[in-house]
């Protein structure tokens, strides 16, 4: 789109940045901004991989969204790559909002965050503060924690929403379409995000698969789309491979005569063809590669920088 102006007045487009500790309710957040499931959703931390960009649009204002992975203290090179894409993303950003839990408070977590928001970001940038799960905690509780969190840091407004509900998300969507600079959009109207379809295919998949699985096994898996096919029938083929990281993941992936992997590809078959509307045939394929981690292609995959993740 080219033209500056619409019914509502001057068009508006710019980066919005959500940043936050694991599980602060970020994905949750922008895919009720955008209307549609573009980041996966999980009760595991670090299923965010990807600067996945969701676009909102908000009267003559586009938003897009950007979905940072949760900040935390990093270990091996994924993380460090995650973290180092977190804050490049907050960096790049017009305008950055930080999530935190109603009932988890300022955190040291937290605490450790904006001492790099201080440090790292530009004196002008406007940070906002959503306060999120408000279902969760009592009214005076919420005044309190608001007037802590802008005593520790300067916010440019505070909201308090409930992400999973959709309480305050409005209000927050329109003040960030208000605040946004002049300008053109940078995306057809009716697109939600800027992955391409096969790496939203393949985190749907992963989603699954962290869903299921316990505790470890997320973490040391990744899923890649191999194949793509759009049929004569409307339909599409899909072959992704699931890599894990030893023989022993394989046989949990797979579960007792393959039942297991078999769950998690009609379930993600059927999301998958929810976001595509219209009918999706998945085939998957779980192969051992012990070094998945350390091979920059993995990360390319995934959206994040394989030199991000070497220790400093």
């Amino acid at each position: 789109m080219t033209e500056t102006a619409t019914a509502a007045g001057p068009t508006r487009a710019g980066f919005v940045a959500l940043i936050g500790e694991p599980n602060a309710g970020k994905s949750t957040l922008l895919n009720r901004m955008v209307g549609a499931k573009v980041s996966i959703v999980t009760h595991k931390v670090q299923t965010t991989r990807a600067r996945i960009r969701g676009v909102c649009m908000e009267g003559a204002a586009q938003i897009v969204f950007v979905d940072t992975p949760g900040l935390f203290r990093p270990r091996r090179r994924l993380d460090r790559a995650m973290v180092k894409a977190a804050w490049g993303g907050a960096a790049d950003a017009d305008i950055v909002v930080l999530l935190i839990e109603a009932h988890r408070g300022l955190t040291e977590g937290v605490e450790a965050i904006l001492s790099r928001i201080r440090d790292e970001l530009p004196r002008d940038r406007p940070v906002a503060l959503a306060i999120n799960k408000i279902d969760r905690v009592k009214a005076e509780s919420l005044l309190a924690l608001t007037q802590k969190m802008n005593e520790a840091f300067a916010f440019s407004r505070t909201f308090l929403i409930s992400a999973e509900r959709g309480h305050g998300v409005a209000g927050l969507r329109e003040w960030l379409a208000g605040e946004l600079p002049e300008g053109a959009w940078f995306y057809p109207e009716d697109q939600l995000a800027d992955l391409p379809l096969r790496m939203i295919a393949a985190e749907m998949t992963r989603e699954k698969l962290t869903l299921r699985l316990h505790e470890e096994l997320p973490y040391q898996l990744t899923v890649e789309t191999e194949k793509w096919e759009d049929r004569a029938d409307g339909s599409t083929r899909i072959d992704q491979i699931v890599y894990v990281a030893r023989d022993g993941h394989k046989g949990i992936v797979l579960g007792n005569r393959g039942e297991t992997i078999k769950a998690i590809g009609q379930a993600a078959r059927a999301e998958i063809a929810e976001f595509l509307g219209h009918e999706v045939h998945l085939f998957l394929t779980v192969k051992v590669r012990p070094n998945w981690l350390e091979e920059a292609e993995r990360y390319s995959e995934m959206g994040l920088d394989f030199k991000d993740g070497e220790a400093g």
